[in-house]
């Protein structure tokens, strides 16, 4: 049989570790409503599961890409797929909320031995002028798993039963695995001392876009931990209608993330950027004060497209500084990105959850916009 040429290989993996990795993490979303009237969670008791995750990636970042960058991308890889197994298994079978705080933990963990190795496999194998294109497939593929997942979930928990979700969740990692398994040996091992990470942080750009990474992620977080139970008690809606609108967030962030991409490339990174926080600011309390169900769906299909602005120059800027560094360490500057995503992970649940309890939904939204906003002047003295 004829194999495939490293960068395909490379790019099948990666893709298709990135779409089952975020198709897990989004099948518990439209779920969060039976677990809270289950489980009698609070919003805090939610925020705090879906930030556990954050806490784990964030943790196992930088061992991760120290070990990543030394002793090349594929054992990660492999060992990722244990805890993307056991924590499938877990939710599947979890009846308290201390079982789901570690089924979330553990799928932190996995997370961070799929992504940078994952990225760095990218880096390692396209050169400067194809990069682009081939992160933004592979982001596309996980962004298709954050647009499937919740309705996926919704539908089969819906229409099957409450163990049906885990059981397409299972037969993922399994896909996912044989991938891993065969596709794997064909990427030339790439072995690198890690970059410190002082000398990451002292690059004003890094600075930037590890800032705007963080902006990003904690919108997404923010959404997902506070609007399921709004939409619940407010909309009166059930799990395949909140499944369909997050999906309709990630299919507006699928779509125009390439664009993104292709037009920082245009006009520069921060130009885009400078786009998307202004836009957030004023259409993030929309999801809450808006009366029905597809005027939700807009907004928070709108708020796709900032989140769109906002996360994709991040990636490419990172990787460029690094090449300008002659080195090839990209794992220990993706862990910038990783670290990033998983702050804007945690504080976005944790910070959102305080705010509706001390106020309510749509003050709580309304003060983190202003936050977007005021992030404009971080810009100010940077271009790229």
């Amino acid at each position: 049989m004829r194999r495939l040429h490293p960068k395909t290989a490379a790019l099948l993996v990666t893709a298709l570790a990135f779409h089952v990795d975020m198709l897990l993490y989004y099948l518990l979303v439209p779920l969060l409503p039976r677990y809270a009237r289950e489980l009698h969670l609070s919003q805090m008791q939610v925020s705090v599961l879906f930030g556990c995750y954050a806490v784990a990636l964030l943790a196992a970042t930088f061992p991760v890409a120290k070990f990543t960058d030394r002793h090349g991308r594929r054992a990660p890889m492999l060992w990722g797929l244990i805890g993307l197994a056991g924590t499938t298994l877990i939710f599947a079978f979890a009846k308290s909320y201390w079982l789901l705080l570690l089924a979330r933990t553990l799928q932190g963990v996995a997370g961070a031995f799929t992504w940078l190795p994952g990225m760095a496999l990218l880096a390692d194998h396209y050169p400067s002028d194809q990069r682009g294109k081939a992160m933004a497939t592979a982001f596309a593929a996980a962004n298709l798993g954050v647009l499937l997942g919740p309705a996926l979930s919704g539908f089969l928990d819906h229409h099957v039963g409450p163990f049906a979700p885990y059981a397409v969740g299972i037969a993922l990692v399994l896909l996912d695995a044989a991938g891993r398994a065969f596709l794997l040996p064909d990427v030339e091992a790439v072995r690198e001392e890690a970059i410190p990470l002082g000398r990451l942080l002292r690059n004003p750009v890094i600075r930037l876009f590890a800032g705007a990474m963080v902006l990003g992620s904690a919108l997404w977080a923010l959404l997902e931990s506070t609007l399921p139970l709004d939409m619940d008690a407010r909309l009166k809606v059930g799990a395949p209608a909140i499944g369909l609108c997050f999906s309709g967030v990630a299919l507006a962030h699928t779509a125009t993330s390439p664009f993104m991409g292709a037009l920082s490339d245009r006009i520069g990174r921060v130009k885009v950027l400078r786009i998307g926080l202004p836009l957030v600011a004023i259409l993030l309390p929309l999801p809450a004060i808006l009366p029905g169900i597809w005027t939700v769906g807009l907004a928070m299909a709108a708020l796709g497209i900032c989140c769109s602005f906002i996360m994709s120059p991040c990636s490419p800027a990172i990787a460029d500084q690094i090449e300008g560094m002659d080195s090839r360490a990209f794992a220990s500057g993706f862990a910038i990105l990783n670290i990033s995503y998983s702050t804007g992970m945690i504080v976005g649940p944790y910070l959102g959850g305080a705010l509706v309890t001390l106020f309510n939904l749509p003050v709580a939204l309304a003060v983190c916009g202003l936050g977007y906003g005021a992030y404009l002047f971080a810009t100010r003295s940077v271009s790229a």
